[in-house]
This record gives C-alpha cells, structure tokens and sequence, in this order.
C-alpha cells in the first residue's frame, strides 16, 4: 500500500480559469491546507485575475491514494462548486467546477 502525501500546509500556483461567457484568464493562487481529519482538509484559496480576486473554502475528503475530492463556497459572489485534487510529490492539479466556469491549477509547495 502506498503511502499518501500530506497537504497540510501552503501551497501556490495558479493557471487557466474558463467563464461560462467563454472568457478565459490566468489566475495566481495560494492555497493553505489544513488536516481535518485522517481523511480530510480544509483548504482556504485566494486567487487574482486581471479582472477579479476571489476567496474561496473548500472541504475535501480522500477518495484514493494522494486523490481528494470535494466541494467549495465563495460568499463574495454566492458561487459553490465542485474540486478535484491529485497530489503528485510537491506538486498537485486541482480542478474545479461551477455552473459560472472551470478552471485547471498546479500548484507547488
């Protein structure tokens, strides 16, 4: 059985969001995860494109090796949606997913 990678901790990067409109921009992040349960983190997210900086909670609970899954809230435009982490080492992709856009990250320790 492989171990997993703990997130616990800062992590940044950034990369593509797509809006529902179809524009698209290039976002920076940073990202502190923190342990919630053997299963689980919370993960508090603050990202900035050339038209908008937004801060987001997302809840996600482990559904494989170094895979979590689950969902977030941003209160300042009332946007909820689905997230999706594989952690590669101390790199990870996370996907999210709402009905105003998606976007694909990498971030690094």
């Amino acid at each position: 059985m492989s171990q997993s990678v703990s997130l616990e901790g800062p992590w940044s990067g950034g990369g593509p969001v797509t809006f529902a409109t179809g524009l698209r921009e290039q976002a920076r992040c940073r990202a502190h995860y923190r342990r919630r349960s053997n299963e689980g983190y919370v993960v508090t997210t603050v990202c900035a494109t050339a038209s908008a900086r937004a801060e987001q909670t997302a809840t996600l609970r482990k559904i494989g090796d170094n895979r979590y899954t689950g969902s977030f809230y941003n209160s300042e435009y009332g946007v909820s949606g689905r997230v999706y982490v594989i952690v590669h080492g101390n790199t990870q992709s996370v996907k999210l997913t709402t009905t105003m856009g998606w976007a694909t990250f990498t971030f690094r320790r």
